[in-house]
């Protein structure tokens, strides 16, 4: 067979047509997407305990830039302000995150000898009246990423007991919130808070195991459908659903290891989560060592537990990933090809590649499971370097990448795929994680210094996409 490369670059996009709002239908969802540590600070006020992001960004060398989130946005105090311009830009959906040590501190509620924090619970009180009173639909995520930090002090996700920890927490929440709230994601992508930051290490707490790293898996697949069963148990009439980071995998050639490797590539990024909610199992047998998870950590019954029929699937799309085979990576037996590698004419600042058709192929990909009723895409966007010039930023690059993103969202929803919303990450330049303050995805400038707020030019070009 040919060795012929098959994905090394793209060809810069052309110009796509005009778009407009009309043919995605009045029933298309349009919001934002936000993570509660990224943006809220005040992390030691009104009784908020220490979450593992905490301890992860105050330790040296852990942050690109050496930065923390404690103030980040102020959104826990500017979000009065921050809702009504949100509104302003023609957004009818708010995607945010509960803190869950700012609701539980010590990580559990009284169920696991641990402690409700009212004040707490009446932030997201006030923050969901706010957004009702605005015309705007809250959209709930249980868990982004910020585990209790004394939750991680017993073991966190590796800890199997995090799966009844997580069932109290999101009893809690859908018990207080469920007679406001319709939409509840339960968790935001689990496979990258499960490789990352058990590991490699890139990401909060920061461990570097793969012991670890199969129990975590398992946990968190548990803990997925068991936070559905939760919110439906509570609130019988939500809309519950999950999330996932998902990439169309390409082999670098035709030559038969690297299709092989996109295989197995593609079973760890796009099927490692869904296939067990679907009830089909992990993946194993185009990832044999998830046979371990079977063999060494799941109990009797599990494989069942794992199963729940979510209302829908949230899909979180940024660049398209081209593998090839390598013997320097045990059990994926990959390496990606980075973008540079391929010569890809455009890149954001994070070095992704910007490859529109990717999110008409993701779409599609997840579209052909039985059992995916509906499709929101919870998250998609781009960082790149933002100036202030004459108090504007004119970021005509983020403006490209949505109006290419968005074609093909409405190819798909065009071609039958049951697409229904579409959630832009994110609304306000906030503390990209490891990367600290530098990467901008914001729709809305922040000045952090400051905290003055500047609409962008993409959050213009929605404005008017929107209300127009």
């Amino acid at each position: 067979m040919s060795s012929q490369p098959l994905a090394s670059a793209q060809p810069a996009q052309p110009a796509p047509p005009p778009l407009t709002r009309q043919p995605f239908g009045p029933d298309f969802i349009w919001g934002t997407a936000t993570a509660a540590y990224q943006i809220e600070g005040a992390v030691d006020r009104d009784g908020r305990g220490p979450s593992i992001w905490d301890t992860f960004a105050h330790t040296k060398g852990k942050i690109k830039t050496g930065e923390h989130a404690d103030s980040a946005c102020e959104f826990y105090d500017r979000y009065p302000s921050d809702l009504r311009l949100h509104r302003e830009l023609g957004f009818s959906a708010f995607r945010f995150s509960l803190s869950w040590s700012r609701i539980l501190p010590d990580g559990t509620g009284p169920l696991h000898g641990g402690r409700i924090n009212d004040p707490g619970l009446r932030f997201y009180d006030r923050l969901i009246d706010e957004c009702l009173a605005l015309g705007i639909t809250p959209w709930i995520t249980l868990y982004h990423w910020d585990l209790p930090q004394a939750l991680e002090a017993k073991g966190g996700w590796a800890n199997r007991q995090v799966v009844d920890w997580f069932a109290e927490f999101a009893d809690i929440c859908t018990k207080a919130f469920g007679h406001k709230v319709k939409h509840w994601i339960i968790l935001n992508e689990p496979l990258a808070s499960s490789v990352l930051g058990y590991f490699t290490g890139m990401h909060a707490p920061g461990r570097r195991s793969f012991r670890s790293l199969l129990p975590v898996i398992h946990h968190t697949t548990l803990a997925q459908a068991e936070g559905g069963r939760v919110v439906r148990r509570n609130i019988p009439d939500a809309r519950v659903g999950t999330t996932f980071s998902c990439s169309p995998v390409d082999p670098f050639t035709t030559q038969p290891r690297d299709v092989a490797a996109a295989a197995r590539v593609d079973a760890l990024l796009n099927r490692l989560y869904i296939e067990p909610a679907l009830g089909l199992g992990y993946p194993s047998e185009t990832l044999p060592f998830l046979g371990g998870i079977i063999k060494k950590v799941a109990k009797p019954g599990d494989l069942e537990r794992l199963a729940f029929n979510f209302d829908f699937i949230g899909l979180q799309h940024y660049f398209r990933a081209v593998v090839e085979h390598t013997y320097f990576m045990p059990y994926l037996w990959a390496r990606e090809i980075s973008p540079l590698q391929r010569s890809v004419p455009i890149l954001t600042e994070m070095g992704w590649e910007v490859s529109p058709d990717s999110m008409y192929r993701i779409i599609e990909q997840f579209g052909r499971y039985d059992g995916v009723n509906q499709i929101y895409i919870t998250e998609s966007g781009a960082a790149f370097y933002d100036t202030v010039q004459d108090g504007a930023v004119i970021d005509t690059a983020r403006v490209d990448y949505h109006h290419h993103y968005l074609h093909h969202v409405l190819r798909a929803r065009q071609n039958r795929f049951p697409v229904a919303g579409y959630f832009a990450w994110t609304f306000l330049d906030n503390f990209e994680w490891a990367e600290g303050y530098r990467p901008r995805f914001g729709l809305v400038y922040v000045d952090f210094r400051t905290q003055q707020r500047i609409v962008k030019a993409s959050g213009r070009w929605f404005q008017h996409f929107l209300t127009s």
